[in-house]
């Protein structure tokens, strides 16, 4: 019989992953984890990846209400980027952020996996529980946006800037849905990092640049796409290689200068946008799709980043900001989820009750604007996180540990529902029912079978997931 581990309430979100509390703490890089070694945070906790998920979270919200232009225009609401100046794309190789996310995820994952498999957890139960923390926070977001979106139709307000708003909203669950593929991909990864070791995050990252080359070749840019594939997982087996061990200081260093050839020898070619992010991009990047480059920068990232741990871990474990990580990261989830909802508000307010466009960028009237509207957006996205953290832990009857097929459809339901509402935003329309529906048919298949006993097909699942702890 299947052993069931339910994790905490305080441990990692899967947008922003931490290891669940109880787990055995990371090991510290550059030394062979043993018998009695912990990490210099607290048992359980690694605070340097606590710092990470901040930073990404900081940096997020911020370009996320910086970078647009808006003005209200003969035709509704115009609007535009930062990125379109000049030289200004030279910000997104500091704001783009989210290799170091998938990072933390990879450790996070690692720690989560083998302390389940060591209760006897199998793998299909490990994915079902970290699917229903990633998709069940959506459903009321989505619900939220969903019934104001028409609300405000009805009640005569101009469908454009409502539109502009909600699939703004809508993109930023893109993350989401890529990290249903990680959840996925975590115990067939896990094994064979085991196994090959270094050689696992090297196939990947030649996997991107196979798919690059051919991009390029053809001219047909759907195939890059495949680097959803290729670079975030890429980028997510560091974190497992640093979980483990094996992400030492002297790798670290040799990672962060390799990253940096790569990326100076590639835009050398002439073939990549110096654009690394798409938030509200009016030109092709590097993020859509990802390419090889960004996965490069996600290798200085990292390699820069495990080099400065010891100092990262020496501040954030003092008093006052071990007290602030401790606060602010169980709600980091929340955050990435609802800021759009406050950036939409003042942006609407400063636009239509204000009458005050966004001023030129880069200049010092845009400065002052900018700082403005980010002293407005902290309090409110502060009160948002704290009135809808509660919905971050999924309900009771979302539990039970489903068969193999059961999972896969799960996965399939929650990463499809969720591709559907990036595309479509969360606005009006029946589309966005139909993804949220999706996600929740997802979520629902997440539960075990009634009246079946659900256990791992055998011999099967050995096939497709190495590593699987066999039911009991």
């Amino acid at each position: 019989m299947t052993t069931t581990l339910r994790p905490r309430a305080r441990g990692g979100t899967p947008v922003l992953p931490a290891p669940p509390s109880g787990s055995p703490a990371l090991p510290v890089p550059g030394r062979r984890p043993g018998p009695g070694h912990a990490s210099p945070s607290r048992p359980g906790r690694d605070r340097f990846l606590d710092v990470l998920r901040l930073l990404v979270m900081v940096l997020v919200v911020l370009q996320h209400w910086w970078f647009p232009v808006l003005g209200d225009g003969p035709r509704g609401l115009s609007t535009d980027s930062v990125l379109s100046v000049p030289g200004a794309s030279a910000m997104t190789w500091v704001s783009q952020v989210m290799p170091l996310i998938f990072f933390v995820g990879g450790a996070a994952n690692l720690i989560s996996r083998r302390s389940a498999s060591s209760g006897g957890v199998a793998p299909t139960t490990w994915v079902a529980r970290r699917l229903r923390r990633l998709a069940w926070p959506v459903v009321p977001l989505a619900a939220v946006w969903l019934a104001a979106t028409h609300l405000l139709a009805l009640g005569g307000v101009p469908e454009q800037p409502v539109a502009v708003a909600a699939g703004a909203a809508g993109i930023v669950l893109w993350f989401l849905a890529v990290y249903v593929l990680v959840v996925v991909a975590t115990p067939v990864l896990l094994p064979l990092q085991d196994r090959f070791g270094w050689r696992v995050a090297a196939g990947l990252f030649a996997g991107a640049a196979a798919v690059d080359l051919t991009r390029f070749a053809t001219g047909v840019d759907g195939f890059g796409y495949a680097n959803v594939v290729f670079v975030w997982l890429g980028v997510h087996q560091l974190g497992l290689l640093y979980g483990a061990g094996a992400l030492r200081p002297r790798r670290a260093g040799a990672l962060a200068a390799g990253g940096a050839v790569a990326v100076t020898a590639l835009m050398l070619t002439g073939q990549y946008s110096p654009n690394m992010t798409g938030v509200f991009a009016m030109e092709a990047s590097n993020a859509g799709p990802p390419t090889l480059v960004l996965a490069a920068l996600g290798a200085v990232q990292v390699g820069a980043a495990v080099l400065l741990r010891r100092w990262i871990t020496a501040w954030a474990d003092r008093p006052g900001p071990a007290r602030v990580l401790d606060g602010v990261c169980p709600k980091l989830m929340t955050v990435y989820l609802w800021h759009m909802l406050p950036v939409s508000l003042v942006a609407g307010v400063q636009v239509y009750v204000f009458g005050v466009d966004t001023p030129e960028p880069l200049t010092a009237a845009w400065l002052g604007w900018g700082l403005a509207g980010t002293a407005a957006l902290l309090p409110l996205t502060a009160a948002l996180a704290c009135l809808t953290a509660r919905f971050e832990t999924p309900p009771a009857p979302l539990r039970g540990a489903p068969g193999t097929l059961r999972a896969l459809a799960a996965a399939a339901l929650v990463g499809g529902g969720l591709g559907v509402l990036v595309a479509a935003g969360l606005g009006t329309g029946w589309t966005p029912v139909l993804g949220m529906g999706a996600v929740v048919a997802g979520l629902l298949f997440t539960r075990g079978a009634h009246g079946v006993r659900a256990v791992d097909f055998p011999r099967p699942w050995h096939v497709v997931w190495p590593g699987t702890v066999r039911a009991r």
